[in-house]
């Protein structure tokens, strides 16, 4: 279920956009910007939601809840489509970004600090898939904005749904592949007592 709630905003932009809608009586002028509107609305929304049940706001999801008002805001207002196709790299690049900082400048390596009640793991792998993801969300940020301005927004959008959930995904299976072969046989995930 969490999921689905986290997936809120990505399916109501594709929607939004998949609608055709715009209201220009409104500043609307193309189904981009009403797309960025709702998507606007449905990221507010998941927030006060989460804080009217007493329920933990994720630093994700401020982060992405920040980035879609300033990058949303600018498109609505300038009606300019570019600002909304940069805050996915912006988000990835933050996404590098925070690992970066909280290995270096915290001391921690931040997968540790996810994983490492699970997995016993030794600091050199920790930072090796640190850096894997590092790098994977650079090519994520670098790929999102070659999809926007070489193969159009209409092909932007479902890339959105589809690549940008599909691709961490299957990045994320090969991690984990490759997690699996760098624990010694006869260790692995932690047990409780």
């Amino acid at each position: 279920m969490k999921f689905l709630f986290d997936l809120l905003p990505i399916i109501v932009f594709v929607a939004g956009y998949s609608s055709g809608l715009s209201f220009p009586e409104y500043g609307i002028n193309k189904p981009i910007e009403f797309a960025t509107a709702l998507t606007m609305a449905a990221a507010l929304a998941q927030v006060a939601w989460l804080k009217l049940r007493g329920k933990p706001v994720e630093t994700m999801q401020w982060v992405s809840l920040g980035l879609i008002v300033v990058f949303g805001g600018a498109t609505l207002l300038l009606h300019n489509p570019n600002f909304i196709f940069w805050k996915t790299s912006a988000l990835d690049v933050a996404l590098a970004g925070g690992m970066l900082i909280s290995r270096y400048v915290m001391k921690k390596p931040p997968l540790a600090l996810l994983m490492g009640k699970e997995l016993d793991l030794p600091t050199r792998t920790w930072d090796t898939l640190m850096w894997a993801w590092v790098l994977f969300f650079l090519f994520m940020a670098v790929l999102n904005l070659w999809v926007a301005y070489v193969l159009g927004e209409a092909i932007w959008v479902k890339f959105k749904l589809i690549g940008g959930l599909g691709l961490p995904f299957v990045f994320a299976i090969c991690q984990g592949i490759w997690l699996m072969r760098q624990i010694p046989a006869g260790d692995g995930p932690k047990k409780e007592t």
